[in-house]
């Protein structure tokens, strides 16, 4: 059933189908309810599933504000306590999985899976750095060279052919939420996580890669991983019957019987 809710003046999407113990559903940046299409049966026919649109993304309104982690997860709390969930299952995959570790860090939840989880500041090189002050000094500089008008335009050019796509394709307002967050580290709040946790990880994955899910699985104190041969960031989705085994298995206790 979709559902609505406002928080902050932003009208936020979610869905709410099924019976049980309650499920939030977190999606990756980029995407949106959608993206859970294949594995949301199995859970409703056995859960109440909410799966929820993060501000900026599918019917949601976009935040008015430069948003970060802390931000999503409050809109996810407040969406929680609107519809009376309480001790929640969470399942986040990459972005969703940012938020997962924070709600989880300090809320009472029953389980978590970790899905390809973003959460680890990534490792820069001295070449991404270089890259990065270049890009700032040409910012400063090009208007004063060649005009406002044309400065903006080979500045946008410059961004669309070294920015990820993700970035590319985004709004203003989520393109600079997305430097925001992508450079949030999160690993001082995992050790707070007291829920069992699961990673399921992609063996290839190179946005959130392997390593990742390897110190979460060391930081989190009641952790385990599972590793998918030959998937990528959407191991869920690349394998999508193991995953429905795994999650079967880590949920049984809390399953509708």
């Amino acid at each position: 059933m979709d559902k609505f809710f406002t928080y902050n003046d932003i009208r936020l999407h979610y869905e709410d189908c099924g019976e049980g113990h309650p499920i939030l559903l977190l999606h990756g940046w980029g995407c949106n309810t959608t993206t859970f299409n294949a594995i949301r049966p199995f859970l409703e026919a056995r859960f109440r599933v909410l799966t929820v649109d993060f501000a900026g993304f599918g019917k949601s309104d976009e935040p008015h504000q430069v948003w970060g982690v802390e931000e999503y997860t409050r809109s996810v709390e407040a969406l929680a306590k609107h519809e009376g969930v309480e001790n929640p299952i969470l399942i986040g995959h990459s972005f969703g999985g940012r938020v997962s570790i924070v709600y989880a860090s300090r809320q009472k939840v029953q389980k978590i899976m970790l899905v390809d989880a973003a959460g680890v500041k990534p490792k820069r090189s001295l070449t991404y750095y270089r890259k990065v002050y270049t890009f700032k000094l040409l910012k400063k500089l090009l208007p004063i060279v060649v005009g406002k008008t044309r400065a903006e335009k080979i500045i946008e050019q410059r961004r669309a052919k070294a920015g990820s796509s993700d970035y590319s394709q985004a709004s203003p307002m989520m393109r600079a939420i997305l430097s925001k967050v992508v450079n949030e580290d999160l690993c001082h709040l995992m050790p707070k996580i007291a829920a069992p946790t699961l990673l399921f990880w992609g063996e290839n994955d190179t946005a959130t890669p392997l390593s990742d899910a390897k110190k979460m699985e060391k930081l989190i104190p009641d952790a385990g991983l599972v590793t998918v041969a030959g998937a990528g960031h959407y191991a869920f989705l690349e394998n999508t019957p193991l995953f429905l085994r795994v999650a079967e298995s880590f949920l049984s206790k809390e399953m509708k019987k």
